[in-house]
């Protein structure tokens, strides 16, 4: 099966993503080993659930593209959203939570002697840090403004049922985020000889690594649960059943996204009278076919039909690739 343009972009951005982050973990834990600094342990912690949530976006993108089964008819396409909302639980959880405790733990149990370490290793860091990150990001971002074309950023994170291709962006921002509060805390924290700041930049970091993991599970949950297309898909869809000769009438239309290019239509139809069934099976493929290339990723459309009073049946038609 053929990758879908959007999931390719986004496996670009995920990739250098992973990358970048290993690289800045490592960097980041040495630092904090050496100076003892709070903010850059918390940012050593933010770097590494960083790479192993890349790695869980990976697989999830994998698992997506596998072929339907007897277990699985319509596919995996939903483990994406699955690998996405662990990947917020592991932000808010691990990152989030461990940079919270230790930089709660550093401001109840700091010392002066905190501020004896020499900070010039960790500006080097950050520096390293920033350079890193930023490429990272830029590339992210890159990705995500081919996926989103003309919409608008926030339209976009709130519409597509792709979240690869903006999860990636929400971490590669938080992390060049966390490295300006860690900056802010080490720099005033020996500019003013207050040892305290060192463990309130590691608190912040928790807190916008919390606040990103929320957004990140917020979105996500839609999809879990289900979530359709949107209304001015559904009311276009109508419209299109509506305006073949044999249709009366579109009943219900009901939709659903089986995975981030995977859209499953159900919709009820009633024909004229005077339609033949020779004349309904034509129309039928006319209203799949028109719907299909107005809307690719609708793989899979049932057409539930009334042709004559009292008789009801069902015709569907699956599309596997």
């Amino acid at each position: 099966m053929a990758e879908p343009k959007g999931q390719g972009e986004s496996k670009i951005a995920v990739i250098a993503a992973v990358v970048g982050n290993l690289s800045i973990a490592v960097i980041k834990f040495v630092a904090a080993a050496i100076t003892g600094s709070s903010a850059m342990l918390s940012e050593g912690i933010h770097s590494l659930v960083d790479t192993g949530d890349g790695g869980l976006l990976l697989l999830g993108m994998k698992e997506a593209r596998k072929p339907p089964d007897e277990l699985h008819p319509f596919g995996y396409g939903k483990a994406l959203y699955f690998w996405t909302l662990v990947v917020s639980v592991s932000i808010f959880g691990i990152g989030g939570g461990v940079s919270l405790y230790e930089g709660i733990s550093h401001i109840m149990h700091v010392t002066p002697e905190a501020l004896n370490a020499n900070p010039l290793v960790s500006y080097i860091v950050l520096v390293l840090a920033v350079f890193i990150e930023g490429t990272s990001f830029a590339v992210a971002f890159k990705q995500f403004n081919l996926a989103r074309g003309k919409l608008g950023i926030w339209t976009y994170i709130t519409t597509t049922k792709d979240p690869s291709t903006y999860t990636i962006v929400f971490e590669d921002s938080a992390a060049l985020v966390g490295l300006t509060f860690a900056f802010i805390g080490i720099f005033f924290g020996h500019l003013l000889k207050n040892p305290y700041l060192d463990g309130v930049a590691s608190v912040l970091i928790g807190l916008l690594l919390m606040s990103v993991a929320f957004i990140l599970a917020f979105q996500t949950k839609g999809l879990l649960l289900g979530e359709g297309a949107d209304p001015a898909i559904v009311a276009d869809i109508r419209k299109r059943v509506e305006s073949d000769p044999a249709v009366n009438k579109a009943a219900e239309i009901l939709t659903m996204y089986m995975g981030p290019y995977e859209l499953l239509v159900n919709l009820g139809v009633t024909f004229e009278d005077k339609v033949t069934p020779e004349e309904m099976h034509e129309s039928i493929h006319r209203i799949e076919d028109d719907i299909e290339e107005a809307y690719p990723e609708i793989t899979r459309v049932y057409i539930e039909t009334e042709w004559t009073p009292g008789k009801t049946r069902k015709t569907p038609r699956r599309h596997v690739h």
